[in-house]
Parts: structure tokens; sequence; C-alpha cells
């Protein structure tokens, strides 16, 4: 299951974890998001060996800057804490699949 973490988990969540995480920018408004929603969640039942997590940009705002979120959704790849890629807009489940696996 995706969790939602704010920007208070962050740290913990994604910056102190050793292994690949993956972080979905959204927005409740976006309707990409909304399709995509399904598609990641499948993606963290079949990839247990990946972390998926979620940041909801219009309730961290800062955490959105930060990682220059500029549209929605942007999925951020994260090893060991640090960003190793970026998979930007609404993408069929199986090219998302490929790039993560990509950085493991």
């Amino acid at each position: 299951m995706v969790k939602i973490i704010t920007g208070n988990q962050f740290q913990s969540e994604v910056e102190n974890y050793e292994g690949l995480a993956v972080v979905d920018f959204f927005a409740n408004w976006c309707g990409p998001c909304k399709m995509l929603a399904p598609v990641f969640e499948s993606l963290s039942e079949e990839m247990q060996n990946v972390k998926f997590l979620k940041v909801d940009i219009d309730k961290d705002i800062q955490l959105a800057q930060r990682f220059n979120i500029t549209s929605v959704p942007t999925m951020i790849v994260f090893k060991n804490g640090k960003v190793v890629d970026t998979i930007m807009g609404f993408r069929p489940k199986e090219m998302i699949k490929s790039q993560i696996e990509s950085n493991l």
C-alpha cells in the first residue's frame, strides 16, 4: 500500500532510507494524478523491494518547491536518499516500472 507522507516525515521515510524509494508528487485536483494513482498502487504491490510514497503538493508546498515540482504528477526516484531519476507526467505502467528497475 502506498503511504502519503508529509514534509515532516520526508527525511525519515526517504532521505534516511537505504534502498530505492519512489515519491509521487501529486495534487487532488489533477486528472493525470488520479489516472496514475491505481498504476502507482499496483506497482507498489508488484515491486516489494521498492518503497512507494506520495506527497500532496498542496499540503507540502515547501517540499514541492525544494524538488522543483513544476507539473504534476512527477515521480522522483531516490536511491539511498539521493535523487537518481525523475518521471514527469502520466506514463504507462510498464514504462514506469522499467524506468524504476533501471535504478535498482
